[in-house]
């Protein structure tokens, strides 16, 4: 294996480890499920898609590295698709965003007691 190659899939795999790590402080940071759910699934995908990178060039080209192609095309496709569903069963079960307004540019109501379920 060359040093570019080892030098450039080391660098995936450090990029990758450090978004999943800013994923999991956002699962701890964040105020509320629906930011949790961005912060989780847009890390996620993003760490997971460049440490799978990163391992499909210490592989080499090979059956392992399509292995490692077929895992990144499979994360790539259920995880929003995952997170889209969490959000909607949320809304469906009347868990509200906190926002400081609507998307019609409304502001929202200062009662403390607005409806929302926690």
């Amino acid at each position: 294996m060359t040093l570019a190659i080892e030098f450039a899939s080391w660098a995936l795999i450090l990029l990758g480890s450090f978004f999943t790590i800013v994923g999991a402080f956002g699962l701890v940071r964040m105020p509320e499920i629906f930011t949790r759910m961005h912060a989780a699934s847009v890390t996620d995908t993003l760490g997971i898609g460049f440490l799978i990178l990163g391992m499909g060039l210490q592989a080499g080209f090979d059956l392992v590295t399509l292995k490692l192609v077929f895992l990144l095309a499979l994360f790539f496709f259920t995880g929003p698709v995952v997170t889209h569903a969490l959000a909607q069963a949320c809304l469906h079960e009347g868990v509200k965003p906190l926002l400081a307004e609507d998307r019609r540019g409304m502001a929202r109501p200062t009662n403390p007691d607005d409806g929302r379920k926690l």
